[in-house]
């Protein structure tokens, strides 16, 4: 029993971060009827600078979890000017522009992003992990990781914050009724280009979450979020584009089976038989768990 809620926790912690990334992944394409392909490459970059920051602040005032959480916010602040230059700079000319310009755009920034972190902070890998190094301990057989509880509850206050702004806030409506339908949003009285610019900035921070606290974790190199990135993207597909609450059951779905499958079955076999299973749900539901498919009438 303590060994599946062990795989269980360390699922949901994993998986906390697919459904951060795959929420930001959701939101944009929602608004902007764009598929972010650089979006783990974006997040990579935000990891490298709160690295950057955390070892200065720790040369300057030592390694404590104060200077951990300064470095953190640092980056967040890092990232909501990156997401903001992206949209505006790369995305906004190119919105009337066909789906495979867009797709394009975005493929074209993941090398843009990916060169640029290797030529400002090179191709080495960078230890991360003293920074929020807490002892674990056992309960009743279990073991007890306070940083995986840390990620957690942090990734559960941040989702219930942006769910607070989309249901039950002004700029919320602002959001759906841009996703549901652009030109009439914008008829209506609707700033559709400050929801985009909003939306890629909310995204992009919520991609540098996920990037900061996988840090310590994986350490800081160029390909860190190479596989949170896929599997966000798996996890959006998984719960419905069309819909926000679904990347976020697909993201946990994604991280706890994949424990458990490579517990009880196969750590070999566990990727084949996880997205084996995923495969067969998407032929079921093709629009995804909580997607609807839209019809048009003619």
């Amino acid at each position: 029993m303590a060994s599946f809620l062990q795989n269980v926790i360390a699922g949901i912690e994993t998986g906390s971060l697919y459904a951060l990334a795959a929420l930001g992944v959701v939101l944009i394409y929602r608004v902007s009827a764009v598929t972010n392909f650089a979006q783990g490459e974006m997040a990579m970059f935000s990891g490298f600078v709160a690295y950057s920051l955390w070892q200065r602040l720790s040369l300057a005032f030592g390694n404590t979890h104060v200077t951990y959480i300064m470095a953190f916010i640092g980056a967040l602040l890092f990232a909501t000017i990156f997401g903001f230059i992206v949209e505006k700079v790369f995305i906004r000319p190119a919105l009337r522009g066909s789906l495979v310009g867009k797709m394009i755009i975005t493929l074209g920034l993941i090398m843009i992003v990916n060169g640029s972190a290797g030529a400002l902070f090179g191709t080495d890998t960078h230890a991360m992990r003293r920074a929020i190094t807490t002892p674990s301990f056992f309960i009743g057989g279990l073991l007890i990781r306070p940083n995986a509880y840390f990620i957690i509850f942090l990734t559960l206050i941040i989702m219930f914050i942006l769910f607070y702004l989309i249901r039950k806030t002004m700029f919320g409506v602002a959001i759906r009724a841009t996703a549901e339908n652009e030109t009439t949003a914008r008829l209506m009285g609707v700033p559709t280009a400050k929801v985009s610019s909003v939306a890629w900035i909310i995204a992009t921070i919520l991609g540098a979450t996920a990037g900061i606290l996988i840090a310590p974790a994986t350490n800081v190199h160029t390909n860190m979020m190479a596989d949170v990135h896929l599997k966000s993207f798996i996890a959006a597909v998984l719960g419905g584009f069309t819909s926000f609450i679904g990347p976020v059951i697909g993201g946990l779905l994604i991280g706890v089976m994949d424990n458990l499958v490579g517990f009880y079955i196969s750590a070999k076999w566990r990727t084949v038989i996880v997205y084996g299973f995923l495969i067969l749900i998407l032929i079921v539901k093709p629009a995804g768990l909580f997607g609807k498919v839209r019809r048009k009438k003619v």
